[in-house]
């Protein structure tokens, strides 16, 4: 995605720049992108880009324009140094009347649908949660935000919902300021504070070398949790899902599954490796590899289903005849024509609306006994055994542990 500059009128004279992504939709819920200390720089335009593309309005505007417009700094070296000189130079009450400048901006925008949320990063989680405390916002998202110690009384006047990420290794946000900030929104419904284990200042941004993928990914679906529930958009994962599987298994359309997807998905098979990695990868997987590869008495027997906030968690059992080539499964095994079940987990990963990943699971070792290209004996892997338990739990248990005949009359 691209996004374009707009301008913002300040309330006490001036014009300043901002960094406007909109959604493929057209229009929906705006948000305001309160930028680190580095300026509108390349990560921030790709967060703003990444928001866009869940589905929000996103305007960063450039709030170092009473310094010097358009600041674009990396991380190390003389702009780091730069960086810092900024930030003891910028007036954090001067920052909020510009946020609010450009909230005025953005809710004026026919795009945006009224519903505005603010997200900042470091100096700019700092202004999310004053935006919250001092402005009319409708959810606010804090990460690794400095100096929050200095503003907590004003807690009391957050009525938005609001979310707080910090890296358990933050110097800048020592233990004792996060306890604060939980103290400060202790018994207060739709404030949580959530710390990562091993995420130090900057987890979120891959640009820099304290970037952590778990923090980052799992702080995302919490952040699209909150937005979702306090300005939305709402999706039906489900239904998109069910879509998704009809254009794999029964249209066979490569076109149509692809427009299930985002711009650049992924998809591996976490067995064998198969599968692609962004748009025109996946496209020859899927055209080349799988659909053409599925099995015509190809089956899905459902089992559970969870979906959650962008996540939708499938459990099936995959059934069908070895009659072809199977790529995707048991690349460069010939048909044996037997009949195999397996059990299968797919997880599967959402942005705004369309689906950005899957992992799907299975046991390669319960295939391969299946198929009699492994001879189960002396080794703990099963058959068909596996799927018949998934569906029915009361099936034998523990058929594959010699010592549990050894405990039986034990008590418990």
């Amino acid at each position: 995605m691209a996004g374009t500059t707009v301008k913002i009128r300040a309330a006490d004279g001036g014009v300043f720049e901002g960094y406007l992504a909109l959604p493929e939709a057209g229009s929906g819920p705006g948000l305001i992108l309160a930028q680190e200390i580095f300026g509108i720089n390349r990560h921030m335009r790709e967060v703003a880009d990444l928001f866009a593309e869940e589905g929000y309005v996103v305007l960063a505007p450039d709030l170092f324009w009473r310094l010097a417009a358009g600041v674009e700094l990396g991380y190390e070296g003389i702009d780091l140094e730069q960086a810092f000189s900024f930030h003891e130079r910028f007036g954090i009450d001067l920052g909020i009347h510009d946020i609010n400048d450009a909230l005025r901006t953005l809710r004026a925008r026919p795009e945006c649908n009224g519903k505005v949320g603010v997200l900042g990063f470091g100096l700019g989680g700092r202004l999310a949660y004053l935006a919250a405390a001092r402005l009319r916002v409708d959810a606010a998202v804090s990460y690794y935000g400095i100096e929050l110690e200095q503003h907590l009384e004003e807690a009391r006047a957050v009525h938005c919902p609001i979310v707080f990420h910090f890296g358990a290794e933050d110097g800048y946000t020592p233990p004792a300021v996060r306890e604060a900030v939980r103290q400060a929104f202790a018994g207060r419904e739709g404030a949580t504070v959530y710390v990562y284990p091993g995420a130090d200042h900057g987890f979120y941004n891959p640009e820099r070398g304290k970037f952590n993928k778990s923090a980052a990914t799992l702080s995302h679906s919490r952040t699209i949790g909150l937005l979702h529930s306090a300005i939305g958009p709402h999706y039906d994962l489900e239904a998109l899902w069910e879509r998704h599987v009809e254009s794999e298994f029964v249209t066979r359309s490569v076109d149509e599954t692809m427009k299930t997807m985002v711009a650049e998905p992924y998809v591996n098979h976490i067995p064998t490796m198969t599968g692609g990695y962004g748009y025109r990868e996946l496209y020859r997987f899927y055209k080349n590899h799988f659909i053409p590869k599925v099995p015509r008495d190809t089956k899905i027997v459902p089992v559970s289903r969870t979906v959650g906030v962008n996540t939708l968690v499938d459990e099936f059992i995959f059934c069908c005849t070895h009659d072809v080539e199977i790529d995707f499964m048991l690349p460069g095994i010939p048909p044996t024509g037997k009949y195999i079940e397996v059990p299968h987990v797919a997880v599967v990963h959402f942005r705004g609306g369309k689906i950005a990943h899957e992992h799907i699971h299975w046991d390669q070792a319960t295939v391969l006994v299946q198929l009699g290209l492994l001879d189960p004996k002396g080794l703990p892997t099963a058959g068909a055994e596996t799927a018949a338990k998934m569906i029915d739990p009361s099936q034998p248990s523990n058929t594959l542990m010699a010592a549990w005949k050894g405990s039986q009359g034990e008590k418990n």
